[in-house]
C-alpha cells in the first residue's frame, strides 16, 4: 500500500475554510441594540402570555410600545450608516430637559428633540383660582419633524430618533443644543434660546457633515402638528375665535377659515400662528419659507361633548439645503395674544389679534386700545368698562344732539307733512314733490337724522371686535360676572335652547331692555314723517317691528358673548337714553323751534342740497314717465 504524504496545500485549505467560518460567525452576530430589542421582546411576550387571559388586546399594545424604541435605534443602525454613531450613546434614550424664565416654562424631549411642554406661568385655564396653568403643549398634542432622506434610498422621521441634550449659560439666556448624531463632529441640530422674562425664544435647525449621508436633491419637510386645548369657560366662544393665521407675500396677513377643514398652500411665508383665542403658538422663520401646506380642522363638533381639544392645526415647510447644510434661523412663540405685547416684537404679530378692517381697525387700534388700556391701569376692568363706556358716549353726544333735534324738528312739521299728505291724497308723487319743498323752505334736512347714526356704525362695529379681543377681560370679575371674557350665567338650565344655550346671561338681558326702550325713544318721529314713495313698505311699520326684534336678537345672540361686550351695550344705551331725556326736556324747545321754521318758510329758501336736488329729480322724472303713460 502506498504511503500518504504531508500535503501542505491541503492544511493551507484547511485553514482558510476555518477562517471563512469563523468570520461568516462572527459578522452574523446581532448589534448590542439588536439584542436588547430581541431581550426586550421576549420578556414583554412573557408577561404577554402570564396576562393574555386578562387582557390579551391591551398586552400586545404593551410589547409594541414598549420595544418601539429599541426596534427604532436598531432599526436606524441598519439603515443610516453613520447616524448608528448616535445610538451608542449614552444620551441617546428617553428624558426632558427644561429652560424656563419667569413667564414660561418648556420641556424639550431627547426623543424628536421638540418642546413637548409649555406651560404659561401666568395664566389659568377656566376660571381663576383653578390652580391649572395654561399648557399650550402637553399630553402629546404637539409634534416636530423632520423628514431624512438618505442617499441609500431610506426615510426616517426625526420625531422618532434620540438627540443628545447640552444646556449651557450665556449670562440669562439659556441655551440648549439638542444634536441627532451621525459621527463626533456630524451631526443634526436644533438651538434653543431662551431669554429671560420673555415669551419668544430662538429656534434654529442646523447640520453639519450630513452632506455624505444625506440626499441633499431633495428638500427636507418640517412638519409641526398642534391639537389646541380649551381653556376657556365656553368652547363655543374660544372656538370662534381660534384660528390659523399667517404672514406671506412681504407684508401680507391672512388666515385659514373656519369651516370644519380648511386647507392652502402659500408662498414666501414669514411666520405661521396657530391662535386660540387668548393664546398662540408661533413659528417666525428670518428667512421666508418657500412655501407652506396649512391645514385647520375644527374638531368641535358637539359643545356638550368635544370639550377637550378646539382645532387640528397642520403646516409642512421645507427647509433647503445651502452648500449641502441645513441653516434656518427661527423664532418660537408661546404666550398671550397680547396686542401690545404682540406689536412689541415688530414681525407684525399683532395682525393675529382680530380688531376688524379698514377703520374698524383703525379706531381699535389708534383709540380704544391706548383708551381703555389706559383707564385700566388705575381701576378695575369693570368699571374702566363703565367709565370707558361714558368717555366714549360723551364724544359722540354732539352728533347725539344733532340727530335729536332733527327728530325734533321733523315732529313739529308732522301736522303740516299731514295736511299735504290729506291734499294730496290721490296724488303720492305730487305729496312727495310738495313735502320736500316743504322741507327746504323750513330748512329741515329729512336724512339729518340718518346721518349722525351712519357717522357712529364704525365706532359700533369697531367695539364689537375690541372686547372679544381684549385679554385683560380674562378672568376678571364685575359685580356677579365672574369672567367679563366670558358669559356671566346667573342660572344654569336643565335643558338647551337653540340658538340661546343652556345657560341665562344676566347683562344681554338689561343690554336687551336698555335697546327696547332707546328704540321706543327715537323711532317714529322722523320715520312716521318722513315721505314714503309709492310702492314701498310702511317704513313706520317696519319700524315698529324693528323695536321688538332688535332686543330679541341681542338677548339671543349675545348670551354666550363675552359679558364685557353686553355691560358696554347696558350702559352705552342707558346713557344714550339718559342724554335724550335731558335734551328733549332741558334743551330742545319745541315752540322756539316752530317759530324758527316759521320764519325761515318767509326766506328764500335754501339751496338744494345734492341729495335733495338729485331726489327732486328723480320724482320729476317719475311724475313725467306716469303722466307719459296715462296718455297712452
Amino acid at each position: 500500500m502506498e504511503e500518504k504524504k504531508f500535503d501542505p496545500n491541503s492544511l493551507i485549505g484547511f485553514i482558510l475554510l476555518f477562517g471563512i467560518v469563523v468570520w461568516m460567525w462572527y459578522t452574523q452576530q446581532p448589534t448590542d441594540a439588536e439584542v436588547a430589542a430581541e431581550k426586550a421582546k421576549k420578556e414583554l411576550v412573557v408577561k404577554e402570555e402570564a396576562n393574555a387571559v386578562s387582557s390579551p388586546k391591551s398586552n400586545e399594545s404593551s410589547v409594541v410600545a414598549a420595544s418601539n424604541d429599541t426596534l427604532q435605534t436598531a432599526k436606524l443602525q441598519k439603515t443610516l450608516g453613520n447616524f448608528a454613531y448616535s445610538a451608542g450613546l449614552p444620551s441617546a434614550k428617553g428624558g426632558v430637559t427644561t429652560i424656563e424664565n419667569d413667564l414660561v416654562i418648556l420641556k424639550i424631549a431627547n426623543k424628536g428633540g421638540y418642546i413637548v411642554e409649555a406651560t404659561l406661568k401666568n395664566f389659568e385655564r377656566f376660571k381663576k383660582g383653578s390652580g391649572e396653568l395654561v399648557k399650550l403643549v402637553n399630553d402629546n398634542n404637539a409634534s416636530l419633524n423632520i423628514q431624512l432622506f438618505t442617499n441609500d434610498n431610506h426615510t426616517l422621521n426625526t420625531k422618532d430618533l434620540y438627540f443628545e441634550p447640552t444646556l449651557t449659560k450665556n449670562g440669562e439666556d439659556q441655551i440648549l443644543s439638542m444634536r441627532l448624531k451621525a459621527g463626533a463632529n456630524e451631526y443634526l441640530e436644533y438651538k434653543y434660546v431662551l431669554k429671560a422674562n420673555d415669551y419668544m425664544l430662538d429656534f434654529d435647525i442646523q447640520s453639519q457633515g450630513l452632506n455624505k449621508v444625506l440626499n441633499t436633491t431633495k428638500p427636507l419637510n418640517l412638519e409641526w402638528d398642534l391639537k389646541t386645548f380649551t381653556n376657556e369657560k365656553s368652547i363655543t366662544y374660544e372656538n370662534r375665535y381660534s384660528e390659523l393665521y399667517y404672514e406671506h407675500e412681504d407684508g401680507k396677513s391672512d388666515y385659514l377659515g373656519l369651516g370644519s377643514q380648511e386647507d392652502d398652500v402659500v408662498q414666501d411665508v414669514s411666520y405661521i400662528a396657530y391662535k386660540q383665542h387668548f393664546f398662540s403658538s408661533i413659528l417666525l422663520t428670518k428667512t421666508a419659507f418657500e412655501k407652506a401646506e396649512l391645514q385647520s380642522t375644527n374638531l368641535v363638533k358637539d359643545s356638550a361633548i368635544d370639550t377637550t381639544f378646539t382645532k387640528q392645526f397642520k403646516a409642512v415647510v421645507p427647509l433647503a439645503f445651502k452648500n449641502g447644510e441645513i441653516d434656518q434661523s427661527m423664532n418660537w412663540f408661546y404666550g398671550p395674544t397680547d396686542y401690545k405685547l404682540l406689536k412689541s416684537y415688530d414681525r407684525n404679530l399683532e395682525d393675529i389679534v382680530a380688531l376688524g378692517w379698514g377703520i374698524f381697525g383703525w379706531i381699535n387700534r389708534h383709540a380704544f386700545i391706548p383708551m381703555y388700556g389706559f383707564l385700566s391701569l388705575f381701576i378695575s376692568h369693570g368699571w374702566a368698562i363703565v367709565l370707558f363706556t361714558i368717555l366714549v358716549k360723551l364724544v359722540l353726544s354732539p352728533i347725539t344732539y344733532k340727530s335729536f333735534l332733527s327728530q325734533a324738528k321733523m315732529k313739529v312739521l308732522r301736522p303740516e307733512i299731514a295736511e299735504l299728505g290729506e291734499k294730496y291724497k290721490k296724488e303720492p308723487m305730487k305729496k312727495q314733490q310738495e313735502t320736500m319743498k316743504l322741507y327746504n323752505k323750513a330748512g329741515v334736512n329729512p336724512m339729518a337724522g340718518c346721518v349722525p347714526g351712519l357717522l357712529q356704525m364704525p365706532v359700533f362695529y369697531a367695539l364689537f371686535q375690541f372686547f372679544p379681543s381684549a385679554i385683560g377681560l380674562r378672568q376678571q370679575s364685575f359685580l356677579w360676572a365672574d369672567d367679563l371674557s366670558s358669559f356671566d350665567s346667573i342660572y344654569q338650565l336643565p335643558f338647551t335652547i337653540p340658538a340661546y344655550g343652556n345657560h341665562i346671561s344676566l347683562f344681554p338681558i338689561l343690554a336687551s331692555i336698555a335697546i327696547f326702550f332707546y328704540m321706543k325713544m327715537t323711532t317714529g318721529d322722523q320715520q312716521m314723517a318722513a315721505p314714503q314713495q309709492e310702492g314701498m313698505p310702511d317704513m313706520a311699520k317696519m319700524m315698529k317691528i324693528m323695536i321688538y326684534i332688535s332686543p330679541l336678537m341681542m338677548l339671543i345672540f349675545f348670551n354666550g358673548y363675552a359679558s364685557g361686550l353686553s355691560l358696554y351695550y347696558f350702559i352705552s344705551n342707558s346713557i344714550t337714553i339718559g342724554i335724550m331725556l335731558v335734551i328733549k326736556n332741558y334743551i330742545i324747545d319745541s315752540d322756539k323751534i316752530h317759530a324758527q321754521i316759521q320764519e325761515n318758510k318767509l326766506k328764500e329758501p335754501k339751496k338744494q342740497g345734492k341729495f335733495q336736488k338729485k331726489l327732486q329729480e328723480v320724482m320729476e322724472q317719475q311724475e313725467a314717465a306716469k303722466a307719459q303713460q296715462k296718455k297712452k
